[in-house]
Order: structure tokens, then sequence, then C-alpha cells
């Protein structure tokens, strides 16, 4: 009987393991549920519009963009028209119909935009003159900005954004050295509409080109299957190893997270299946969603894509897209090593073990099968590394990535699905654009009155004018601005205000804003509102706020890099020699091995107090550059490392002996 019985649950879990990576395929991102599905002409129209904006950033991408105010109007519309058409004004309002004033709403968008355009000649010559109509338009445009934000992202940008305005008015209301002159509400609306730098800003501008090009690049791969070709690579790699769904998650969630642009949307694609199958082999619901999480939140900051980050970076700080995703590399492969090894000492302290072979795709034939879907994201790499603009490259991948599925039987795809591609590109975007033309006026409102710089200063001031108290502040800041918001908003945010106060101690530009970049991730998985851990929680059945403190765990490693990249460069290959960088990787990689053993508790065996805080120190002072600190940090990790083997050893022998008696 309990044999019949023992089958009968283990037929249940396969045929649970088949359904969910079955359901993978289809699983939509968190934000992409909050809208619309709707049937008929209405239906048919979301769909046009989708598939136009799509083949209009397309061309622009491959032919030549439009002037930088026309391009961003034409990109501004379409977010408009499909956002107010996609997105209900509450969750409990009905998804399979479209209200009247949404279709208002949309026409009100794409009026204001079409004003830009039309009007564009006369609105230069005017220069900061505007009209009244100039002002009735710019008042329209910014509150659907503002609306379309509240239903695409949630009220935490809203806040941020509005709280910016009334700043910018009311600035001389406030005392000390962040208040300001104050500014009219004729001021701020022209700096928000008739300029390029509110609205139509830096963020809008990579918004409508490069953002936009990988969102529909993205969009194309996941059509041709290498979303699920990445996770049975992963699995057939790591399956086997102690806790291999976990390794298998985080290198598939690391693969994925890149290019998905969204800590949250790929904790919910990736871990619908891996996070069952973590469950499966024993590690506990809060551990499964947590390992999903800081994997997916990780994908942020790793190259190429950087979760569209990178390219904004390159225009906020003229610094070349390839040196960006250069000098980002190291860091986190570091941060993944730390994942990796958390997960490993999780499995070796649980007596987990990995998946049969028999149930796990072979290398052999995924690579057979799907070796062809990497062109497109090797071809990416080697035009950018040559010179070629991000734009342009990712225009020709989106073509081989058409070329390379149909080349083959097996991944073919209809034209019917690349108009698909062309679809769910434009859609995906939306909110991304959306978030953009938010962060938009909080850097228009930063600008105009200076707000960077004192918020900047203001933080110096505090720390007294040294390096370490300034990054901490800095990362706290940079936590709290971050919490809620999807990568690009917080990056931008954080770029105007937080950077700053780096470059202010003469920390490295490039250094600054990967810096501020980290931490604003890290928020994702920082309780009380890590909404990548929140959304893992949701999969795996298990606590929200202690996942989210197990991600914090898992992903502590992304608050120490950035501390040491920017006291010491090297990591990031600045003003680094061959040797010296050797040595930095060596040493930093052994450091987040002690880290990873202090926070887990475990190395060899169980870990006592004084075992953890040996590999605490051991890690910290491994992590900090200098050869006198290199030295000390061996000799701890050293030391932490022979007190476990000679417990291990002694824990043997008493168990021995038990067992002989």
């Amino acid at each position: 009987m309990d044999y019949e019985q023992n089958q009968q649950n283990d037929q249940n879990e396969q045929n649970e393991q088949i359904v969910t990576k079955n359901a993978v395929k289809h699983q939509e991102p968190e934000e992409e549920s909050k809208i619309r599905d709707v049937k008929g002409l209405a239906g048919k129209i979301i769909f046009l519009l989708a598939v136009i904006m799509s083949l209009f950033h397309f061309y622009t991408a491959g032919f030549g963009i439009l002037v930088a105010h026309h391009q961003r109007a034409v990109h501004l519309g379409f977010v408009f028209a499909l956002g107010f058409l996609l997105y209900p004004a509450t969750q409990r309002a009905s998804k399979q119909r479209i209200p009247w004033y949404d279709w208002i709403l949309a026409g009100a968008g794409v009026m204001v935009n079409s004003y830009i355009i039309i009007f564009y000649d006369e609105i230069v010559r005017r220069g900061g003159l505007p009209t009244d109509l100039d002002m009735v338009m710019g008042v329209i445009a910014i509150l659907l900005v503002l609306e379309l934000t509240r239903r695409a992202i949630g009220w935490p940008l809203v806040i941020i954004a509005s709280t910016a305005l009334l700043y910018g008015y009311l600035g001389y209301m406030i005392p000390g050295d962040l208040g300001h002159v104050g500014y009219s509400v004729h001021r701020l609306v022209n700096q928000m509409f008739m300029t390029t730098e509110g609205i139509y800003g830096i963020p809008i501008g990579v918004s409508a080109t490069f953002v936009f090009a990988f969102i529909l690049f993205g969009a194309f791969l996941e059509k041709t299957g290498v979303g699920q070709f990445f996770i049975d690579l992963a699995f057939s790699v790591a399956g086997t190893m102690r806790g291999g769904p976990a390794k298998g998650a985080v290198l598939a969630s690391g693969f994925m997270g890149s290019i998905s642009g969204s800590s949250i949307a790929n904790t919910v694609t990736t871990g619908a299946f891996t996070i069952p199958l973590m469950k499966r082999i024993g590690y506990k619901p809060t551990f499964a969603g947590a390992v999903e999480a800081s994997a997916s939140t990780g994908g942020q900051i790793l190259p190429p894509i950087m979760g569209a980050a990178a390219f904004i970076m390159a225009e906020f700080t003229g610094i070349p897209y390839v040196r960006i995703i250069l000098a980002a590399l190291i860091p986190a492969l570091i941060y993944y090593l730390g994942v990796l090894t958390m997960v490993h000492l999780e499995a070796v302290k649980q007596g987990l073990k990995g998946l049969p072979r028999a149930e796990l795709p072979s290398f052999k034939g995924v690579m057979k099968d799907g070796f062809h879907l990497l062109a497109p994201l090797v071809a990416i790499i080697v035009l950018l590394v040559q010179g070629m603009t991000p734009l342009r490259a990712a225009f020709f991948a989106i073509i081989l990535a058409v070329v390379a599925c149909v080349i083959r039987k097996h991944t073919r795809v209809s034209l019917w699905d690349i108009i698909e591609a062309f679809e769910v590109g434009a859609k995906k975007a939306v909110s991304v654009a959306t978030a953009c033309a938010c962060a938009g006026i909080i850097v228009g409102v930063v600008t105009l009155t200076g707000l960077g710089l004192a918020f900047a200063g203001a933080i110096v001031s505090i720390a007294g004018g040294y390096l370490l108290p300034t990054l901490i502040l800095t990362m706290i800041a940079s936590l709290i601005l971050g919490l809620g918001l999807p990568t690009t908003a917080k990056y931008i945010i954080l770029a105007t205000m937080a950077a700053p106060a780096l470059t202010a101690l003469d920390v490295n530009l490039l250094a600054a804003h990967l810096f501020v970049l980290y931490c604003g991730v890290d928020a994702d998985v920082t309780p009380p509102v890590g909404l990548a851990a929140y959304a893992g929680a949701g999969i795996a059945g298990g606590n929200a706020f202690v996942t989210g403190i197990n991600a914090l765990k898992l992903g502590i490693a992304g608050f120490i890099i950035p501390i040491v990249f920017a006291v010491d460069h090297t990591l990031l290959f600045i003003d680094a020699t061959a040797p010296g960088m050797a040595l930095a990787i060596i040493t930093a990689c052994i450091g987040v091995v002690g880290l990873s053993g202090a926070v887990m508790g475990y190395m060899i065996t169980h870990a006592k107090i004084h075992d953890r805080i040996l590999m605490l120190f051991s890690a910290l002072t491994l992590l900090v550059p200098g050869l006198l600190s290199d030295f000390g940090g061996l000799i701890f990790f050293g030391m932490a490392l022979l007190i476990q083997y000679r417990r291990q050893k002694y824990e043997k022998t008493l168990e021995d002996q038990s067992v002989s008696a």
C-alpha cells in the first residue's frame, strides 16, 4: 500500500512538473496581468496600434530616427493611445471592455503629442514664451502622464513626481539649502512640455530609441523560444547537482533577467517553473521564492542589457555603452557567485540532492536543438563591440532572430508569429515608456531647481565630507528612492539626485552611476517593499516578509560590492593593470564565499558564532582592495576553515563512536 502511494505521489510530482513547464511558456509578467484582454473591434484597434507602433520604431532603428522632439512625441503619442486602452482605471474595472472616457483619454494623448509635431516650428520660434493654448496642452500632457503612470506603474512614482512639481512651485517656502526661489505654473509647464528637459527629456528619448528596440528584440527572442532554451540549458547543466533546481533557477534567471528589464516580471515568468522544482527537492517555500527573487534582481545589473539601464546610463554620462557593460561584468558575476554559493551551502546544510538525470533535458540535446537561437545574442554583442550603435545593433539582431528560427523546422515561426511579436513588444514597452515620461517630470524639476546638487551637498555635509559615510548614506537614500519603482525609473531618479553626491567626492563618474544602479535595484529584495521577493513568495506560497529577509541575505553581496568598486575602481577595469585586476577578482571571489558562509552559518559544517565572525572579517577584508587587507583576509579565512575542518572531524568521530556503541 505504501509503495503504491509513493508511486502515485511521484507520478503527481512529475505531472506537476510537466504542467508547470508548459505553463511557463505562457506565464505573463505581473505588469502584463494588469492589462485588458479586449475582443472585437476594440481588440483589433489595439492590435493594429501596437503593430504600427513597433513598425515605426523598427523602421527608425534601421533607417534613421526623426528630429528628437518629433521622435519622442510620436513615441509618447503611441504610448498614451495604447496605455489608456490597455490599462483600466482600477483593478476592479472590467478587462473585457473599454469605457468611453478611456477612448477620450487616449485621443487626448494623441492630440497633445500631435500639437508638438504640428506646431513645432512655432514653438521653437517662441523660445520660452508659451501661449495660453500651449499651457492648456501642457497641463493636459502632465495630467495624462501622471494618470497613466498610476495605472501602469502604481502610486509611488506618481507621488514622487507630484511632490517634485509641488517642490518646484513652493520651493520659496522651504528653508535651508534645499529651498529655492519658486517657479510659476507657466514656467513649470513650459519646462515639462515645451522643452526637451521635462516629459520629452532624455528618459523618454532613450525609451523612444534604444529601450524600445531592445524590448522589441526581447519579444522576438521570446517568440522564437529563447526563454525556454535558457531554462532548459540551465537545468541541463545544474539540475543534478546538490540543490540543482535552485542553481538552475539562478542561472536561468540571470540569463532572462538581463533581457526582461524587470525583476518582478522575471521572477514571475521563470519562477513559475523553477520554484515548484526547488520545493520538490526540499527547499522551504520562503527560501525557494527568495532564490528566484534574488537571481532575477541580479539580472538588472548583468550585461549586456542590464534591464535597459545601460542605455540610459550611456546617455546620462556620455560614456560608450560597450564601456559600461564591460565595467559592469565582473561585479555582476561576483554577485551571482555569492547567490550560487549560498544556495549550495543551504543544500548541503539541509542534505538536499538534485533531480534525477532522467527527468532533465540533456545538455547535448538542448544545444543540438537550440544552438542556432543564440545567434542573435552573439551577433548583438559582436556588433556592439565593433562600435555599432545599440539602436542599429538591435535592428540587425531582430532580423537575425527571425532568420535564425526559420532555418530549422522545429523552431520555425510563421508570419503571424512575427506580427504577434511586434504586438507584444509594443505592449511591453508601454509601462517602461510611461515610467520614463513620469521620471522626466522629476528630472525636469531637479534640473530647473538645482535640487540634485543641493541633495548631494546635503548628503556630503551630513557625512562630514568622508567617502565611506557618504557611500552608506547614498545607499540608504537610493534604497528609499528606489522602493516600488521599475529599474529604468529608479535609475533615472538616482542618477539625477544621488550620483552627484559621489562625484562631488571625486568618485569616478561610471563607478558613481553603477553604484546608485546597484543600490536602487537592491530595493527589489529589501523589506518591507521588496516587490520581487513578494512576487516569489506569491508563487512559492511562503510568508512574504520572511521571503524578503531570505532574498536580502542571498543578495547581500549586492550591498557590499558597489562600496568596493566605488572606493577602488579595479573591478570596473578602470585604472587597472592585468596583475592587479586578477588579484582583485580572486580575492573578491574568496571574500564573497566567506560572506556566504557567514550569512548562511555553514561552510564545511555548521558554524558557531565565532566561525561566522571570522568569515565575516575575512569577507570584508578580502573585498577591500590592497595587499595588506588581502593578506589579513586570507589569514582570517584560513582560520575559519581550519576551525570548521577540525569541528567536522570531531563531529564525525563522535558519530562513529555512537554507531559502534
